[in-house]
C-alpha cells in the first residue's frame, strides 16, 4: 500500500501527461501548479497539502449556498438511491420548472439543458428558428459562452477592437470559420446611439440582440434602463427578438436583474447557481417562441434533446437551492456583499490606491483604476495592470487564503458572514500596501496607454 503523503505539485506532475496543460479547465489554472481539493463545506475549501482557503468564488458563482450544502446533500442522496438518469421524465422536473417560471413573469416555459452555455447556444437557435433570420447582436467584450459566434469580440483590444461606432468581429479561437464573423453584430455596450446605428444597417438579418444586464467581462456593471428600453423598442420595430444572457445575474434579485426594467426579454438563458451545484442551464421566455421546440408541433422547428437535460440529481439540487434563495435570502445576502463593498472601499482609502469596485448584488469585481469604469474599453487592463493584479491575487490565495475569481471578482454565498468578510477586507488591505508602488506606477502607465489607445473612439 502506497502511503506517501499526496502533493498538488505531484498530482500536476502526473496531471500533464494526461490533459492539455494539466487542467480540464483554464480558469483553475495556477503557476507554478494548481491547487486539489480535499474537502470543502460551507465557505471553506481544504486542499490536499492541508491549507484551509475561506472561497468568495464558489465554483464561478453556481454556489449559491456554498460547499456541502446540507439539505441538498440530503435530497441528492435519496435521489441517487433511485437513480442517475433515465430515459422518462420525472415529477421533480415539472415542480422545478414551476418554481422557477413563478419567480419571472416573462417565463411563460422553460427547458432545461446542461451548461450555461448550452443555454445561450440553444436560445439562440430557438431565436433564428422563431425568426428565421441568422444574424445575432452582442456586446463587445462580454462573455456568453463557449459557442462560436457568442466568442466573437469576446476578448478584443485596444490593437484589434476598431472604431467605437464599428468595433471589430474578433475570433475567439484560432480556426473560427469566416462564416460566424459575417452573422455577428459587435454592439458597444451601454452605447445606446452607436448600438442603433448598427442594428439598423443589420435590421433585416437579425434574429435577436443578446444582452448580459450585468456583464461580468465588461467590467460588471449594469445595462442602464435608457440602454435596455431602446434596444427594446428597437426590436419590436424589427421582428427581433430581445434575450438576456442571467446565467449569472439571476442571483441578484428574486426574478434575476430582468426585475429591475420595466421591458422584458422575449428569452432568458440561466445557469450556475440553478444547480445547486451540478451541471445545469435552462431557457426559458414566450410560449410562442419555446414552442419551436414543441414535439406536437408540425413542422418541428428546432429538434432540441440532451441525454443529461433535467436528470433528477441536478433537478433536485437545483429544487432545493432555488427555494432556500427566497426573497429574504437575497436580501440578507445583498446586504452582507453591500457591507463587503463599503468595508474595501474603506481599505482602499486607507491604503492609498487606485482601486475602485463595480457589481450589483452579490457580486462584485476589482478594477485597476481611481474610477469604476463605465466601458468594456474602460474597463480593459493592459498586460502590466493584468500583472499587478495577478500579484493581489495570488497574495489573497497563498497569504490570506482567500479565494477569489481570478478578474478580482467576489461572488458570494449565503454560508458567508460577517467573519469571512472582515477577513476578505482586511486581506485586501494588506494586498493593496503590498502592491502599493507597482499599482501606482502602473496606473500612471495606463493613463499614457489611455490616451493612445483612446478607448472611447
Amino acid at each position: 500500500m502506497n502511503t506517501e503523503k499526496k502533493s498538488s505539485e505531484k498530482i500536476y506532475a502526473d496531471a500533464v501527461t494526461v490533459l492539455p496543460g494539466g487542467v480540464s479547465r483554464n480558469t483553475i489554472f495556477h503557476k507554478p501548479f494548481p491547487h486539489y481539493v480535499s474537502g470543502a463545506s460551507g465557505c471553506m475549501v481544504t486542499d490536499i497539502d492541508g491549507t484551509q482557503r475561506i472561497d468568495f468564488a464558489n465554483n464561478m458563482a453556481s454556489l449559491i449556498h456554498g460547499h456541502a450544502y446540507p439539505p441538498i446533500v440530503e435530497a441528492v442522496t435519496e435521489q441517487l438511491k433511485k437513480g442517475t438518469a433515465y430515459t422518462l421524465a420525472t415529477e421533480v422536473e415539472v415542480r422545478y420548472a414551476q418554481h422557477l417560471t413563478s419567480r419571472a413573469p416573462d417565463f411563460d416555459k422553460i427547458r432545461f439543458v446542461n451548461s450555461g452555455t448550452e443555454a445561450v447556444m440553444s436560445m439562440v437557435k430557438a431565436a433564428r428558428a422563431f425568426t428565421g433570420k441568422s444574424k445575432i447582436a452582442k456586446a463587445e467584450g462580454s462573455y456568453n459562452g463557449t459557442y462560436d459566434f457568442v466568442e466573437v469580440s469576446q476578448v478584443s483590444s485596444p490593437e484589434n477592437w476598431g472604431p467605437i461606432d464599428h468595433p471589430n468581429r474578433n475570433p475567439l479561437a484560432f480556426g473560427t470559420p469566416p462564416g460566424v464573423l459575417e452573422d455577428v453584430v459587435v454592439y458597444p455596450f451601454n452605447d445606446i446611439e452607436n448600438t442603433l446605428n448598427l442594428l439598423d444597417e443589420n435590421a433585416d438579418d437579425l434574429a435577436c440582440v443578446l444582452i448580459d444586464p450585468i456583464p461580468h467581462r465588461v467590467g460588471l456593471f449594469a445595462a442602464t434602463d435608457a440602454f435596455v428600453e431602446a434596444v427594446y423598442a428597437w426590436t419590436r420595430k424589427h421582428d427581433t427578438l430581445l434575450v438576456f444572457d442571467e446565467v449569472i445575474t439571476f442571483r441578484t434579485t428574486y426574478g434575476g436583474a430582468q426585475q429591475n426594467y420595466s421591458v422584458k426579454p422575449d428569452l432568458t438563458a440561466l445557469g450556475k447557481l440553478i444547480g445547486g451545484g451540478f451541471p445545469v442551464g435552462a431557457f426559458a421566455g414566450r410560449s410562442d417562441v419555446m414552442s419551436v421546440m414543441d414535439p406536437n408541433e408540425s413542422p418541428l422547428r428546432l429538434p432540441h434533446s440532451g441525454t443529461f437535460s433535467a436528470n433528477p440529481i441536478t433537478m433536485t439540487a437545483g429544487y432545493v437551492a432555488m427555494q432556500d434563495f427566497d426573497q429574504n435570502a437575497i436580501l440578507d445576502l445583498n446586504e452582507l456583499t453591500a457591507r463587503a463593498i463599503s468595508q474595501i472601499n474603506e481599505a482602499i482609502k486607507l491604503a492609498d490606491v487606485p482601486m475602485s469596485i463595480s457589481g450589483l448584488g452579490s457580486m462584485f469585481r476589482l478594477h485597476p483604476r481611481r474610477n469604476a469604469p463605465e466601458s468594456y474599453r474602460e474597463a480593459f487592463q493592459f498586460k502590466e495592470e493584468k500583472a499587478v493584479m495577478t500579484k493581489i491575487l495570488d497574495h489573497m490565495f497563498y497569504k490570506e487564503n482567500i479565494i477569489m475569481v481570478n478578474t478580482g471578482t467576489c461572488m458570494f454565498s449565503t454560508a458567508i458572514g460577517q467573519q469571512e468578510v472582515d477577513r476578505l477586507s482586511q486581506g485586501l488591505m494588506n494586498a493593496f500596501k503590498a502592491n502599493k508602488a507597482e499599482l501606482n506606477e502602473v496606473w500612471d502607465r495606463y493613463h499614457e496607454k489611455h490616451k493612445k489607445a483612446d478607448p472611447k473612439g
